[in-house]
């Protein structure tokens, strides 16, 4: 199954894959915009948009865009993240026609009534309220916050109660005229879809959409690092750690997806055979590597009861140490064969498959094929993982976030330290100068 690309006049770029023996298309619109395009006093106004995106048009109400989708028995959503917004439908083969309307409909001619403006706040100041109450939600929040101080990429994509409660229509009029535009948009479609019968209606309905942004590029992220204890009287204490990653465009990108499947990517993953199975000092924990177009965080998360914390973290950061000694050939292989199946799995499903087509070419600017992916899969060797997880975990001002109990949590510098005794000698002294 290969990927068709057309790119429009005004540069908005369709792509398809075609699903043999499937009935159903999965569409949507993906674009490069999202929580860190926002001005200081846009905080949360990303998200908001994609909220309001389906209260009504000068053609259909908020009830006339659900009956619609719904009476043809599909779905409609959308989702904020910090550098894109995505808005999707999933139908039949024969409602395509409907799905890509609905989508032109509420990206260029939403109304954003100031009635339903004012009810769509109110829900998000409880989802807002709603996050901070769950601490394994809020404790993630605080980490970006930390890690990318006082830069928009590390605010909460949610926004605060102050700037939510501002915002008027003419300033989501103002972000979507600013940083929606054909360069930055990707309209793919996955299932039962002819490619040329889909270019010919998105660019009847999508080619009046302007081709180039009017706002000015966001401006480039700096990895800090930094430590955020919250104390709140819960049974668990939810601890994250983390170190500056690799941003997407970068040669250790997809080590560094490995590196964290390996140490926490599933039952088997170092951190949870030592700490979980064999010490039984927490319910779950795991790795994972967040890439963003010009930087990236790698962290661990686990959660724990307070007397446990201090051997908690010892273990992690042993484990972290010893990474950059003794990866072996059987976990290389064993992370390597968990994401090749994630990777061959994903794409059996269309609405898996149309985002991750949609954001490949907003990222790297064209789909990548699994071949492509996977041969740089195999091309990973231990030594290189090695390297790198002396690097990853030595050479930048690690990030703490932990709320609950937080009175056993050592403190930012003893972690640093307890860090730096591990590596080679030329990571140490890395190490050394980054803590300097």
């Amino acid at each position: 199954m290969t990927v068709e690309t057309t790119r429009l006049s005004n540069g908005i770029t369709v792509a398809t894959q075609r699903f043999e023996h499937v009935e159903s298309v999965a569409l949507g619109v993906w674009v490069k915009a999202g929580s860190r395009n926002e001005f200081e006093d846009e905080h949360g106004i990303a998200h908001l948009l994609e909220h309001m995106a389906f209260k009504g048009t000068r053609r259909r109400d908020a009830r006339t865009i659900a009956e619609e989708i719904e009476n043809v028995g599909g779905d409609i959503n959308a989702g904020t993240s910090v550098e894109t917004t995505s808005y999707f439908v999933r139908v039949l083969k024969n409602d395509v026609p409907l799905a890509l309307d609905l989508l032109a409909d509420i990206l260029q001619n939403s109304k954003f009534d100031e009635d339903e403006l004012q009810r769509e706040k109110h829900v998000i100041l409880q989802e807002l309220g709603a996050a901070n109450d769950v601490p394994d939600d809020a404790v993630f929040d605080r980490f970006t916050e930390a890690a990318f101080r006082h830069q928009p990429i590390g605010r909460a994509i949610l926004g605060t109660r102050d700037t939510i409660k501002s915002f008027t229509s003419e300033q989501i009029r103002t972000y979507i005229d600013r940083e929606y535009c054909g360069e930055r948009m990707v309209i793919a479609a996955a299932g039962a879809i002819d490619h040329d019968e889909f270019v010919k209606l998105v660019e009847a309905d999508f080619g009046s959409i302007q081709a180039k942004p009017k706002g000015k590029a966001v401006s480039l992220a700096h990895y800090v690092g930094g430590d955020y204890r919250e104390h709140r009287p819960l049974q668990d204490t939810q601890f994250l750690l983390g170190f500056e990653g690799r941003a997407y465009h970068v040669r250790d990108f997809y080590a560094s997806q490995v590196l964290a499947m390996l140490l926490g990517g599933g039952m088997s993953s170092r951190l949870f055979q030592e700490v979980r199975e064999k010490r039984g000092i927490c319910y779950s924990i795991y790795a994972f590597h967040w890439g963003f177009s010009d930087t990236g965080i790698f962290g661990i998360h686990a959660a724990t009861e307070p007397g446990d914390l201090e051997e908690l973290v010892h273990l992690i950061l042993k484990e972290l140490r010893r990474a950059a000694a003794d990866i072996d050939t059987p976990e290389l292989n064993r992370a390597r064969a968990q994401f090749r199946a994630s990777l061959l799995m994903s794409g059996e499903s269309a609405p898996s498959r149309a985002g991750q087509i949609a954001r490949q070419i907003l990222l790297f600017g064209r789909p990548i094929p699994n071949e492509e992916l996977l041969d740089r899969l195999d091309k990973l060797t231990v030594e290189r993982l090695r390297d790198l997880a002396g690097r990853l975990f030595t050479s930048s001002t690690p990030t703490v976030s932990a709320i609950g109990p937080v009175d056993q949590l050592m403190d930012i510098d003893t972690i640093r330290s307890e860090l730096a005794s591990g590596g080679t000698e030329s990571q140490r002294a890395n190490a050394r100068f980054a803590v300097g």
